[in-house]
């Protein structure tokens, strides 16, 4: 398999499933050269302070620009991280944010729950660098029009992918070349 490679490092943010052996960022961090991911929390998986701090954490060790590539709930911990720090950050990809004000299937946590480790409200804030937010037709997590909304305030590019469920194994991603032509458009 030949590697990929970046000008910027590329941090993986995966959302509250953490790391997933076929989700597609857990096989792009393998195709990546320069890439970093942030951890699994190992208590209080659902503390959205303790997770901007991993990112904080990760960020303090890369030299250089990042490319940032948060999915799910993994973009909505770097919009926190956003509001709050400053870096190096040449652009993010922002894959198939969750909407905080819709109920979610059952097996995920509720908005109440994350209302009270700290998820919402969301911060309001155009990003100081440049963005692509991937939104699904069919997300159980988001309808497509949050989405856009979400794009809007943030300064993001909003890109339709169609009807690709949450962009995850659940939905029949695994590998998804997409991504690094995102990443790529990123680093140019």
């Amino acid at each position: 398999m030949e590697k990929i490679l970046t000008k910027a490092t590329v941090l993986i943010i995966p959302g509250l499933r953490d790391h997933v052996a076929e989700h597609w960022q857990t096989l792009l961090e393998a195709r990546l050269l320069k890439v970093r991911s942030v951890p699994p929390l190992q208590v209080d998986k659902l503390n959205c302070a303790k997770r901007v701090v991993a990112i904080q954490e990760q960020l303090e060790q890369i030299e250089g620009p990042v490319i940032l590539v948060a999915h799910s709930a993994g973009v909505l911990m770097t919009i926190h991280w956003a509001a709050q720090h400053q870096h190096n950050i040449k652009g993010a990809l922002l894959v198939t944010p969750p909407d905080l004000s819709e109920s979610w299937p059952e097996n995920y946590p509720s908005p109440d729950t994350l209302r009270l480790e700290g998820w919402s409200p969301l911060p309001n804030q155009v990003l100081p660098f440049p963005s692509i937010v991937i939104a699904s037709t069919n997300d159980p997590l988001a309808q497509h029009d949050a989405v856009a909304e979400m794009a809007k305030t943030w300064g993001s590019r909003l890109v339709n992918l169609g009807a690709v469920g949450h962009l995850n194994p659940a939905a029949g991603f695994g590998p998804w070349p997409q991504a690094e032509e995102f990443i790529q458009q990123l680093d140019d």
